[in-house]
């Protein structure tokens, strides 16, 4: 009954970070108009709770938010006009609505504590003491 609850909550808990993080949206320009571009991010596959999932994760995050600020070999769309700017902004927006703890240890190896609260990344406490 135990492993039962376990294996539930841990479904509950990537599927709630794979509806969280099902969606970049990343602004590029069509025709002079603003077009928001959203990609599906799967965690099929990853246990977020262990460091090389949470690694895998960031990485398809990463991809999805390359290709939602740039032109993503659509037709007719052309890159935001600030791609880098585009892109911390969908990978914050991605890590703050996952709220996984693992996967926001993953995101401050590369961005500092300010950068996570600018975007309204919850740090727990332990991190932000390390």
């Amino acid at each position: 009954m135990y492993t039962k609850t376990a294996v539930l909550r841990a479904r509950s808990v990537l599927g709630a970070a794979a509806v969280a993080c099902t969606l970049f949206a990343g602004n590029v320009a069509a025709e002079d108009r603003t077009v928001t571009v959203a990609i599906h991010v799967s965690t099929r596959g990853l246990d977020l709770s262990q460091p090389a999932g949470a690694h895998e994760f960031y990485t398809r995050l990463q991809r999805a938010a390359r290709v939602a600020c740039t032109d993503g070999n659509r037709v007719d769309l052309a890159p935001a006009p600030d791609p880098e700017g585009c892109y911390e902004k969908a990978l914050g927006d991605a890590i703050r609505s996952a709220n996984v703890p693992r996967l926001t240890q993953v995101y401050l190896e590369t961005h500092t504590l300010r950068q996570a609260a600018a975007r309204g990344i919850d740090v727990p406490a332990q991190m932000a003491a390390t």
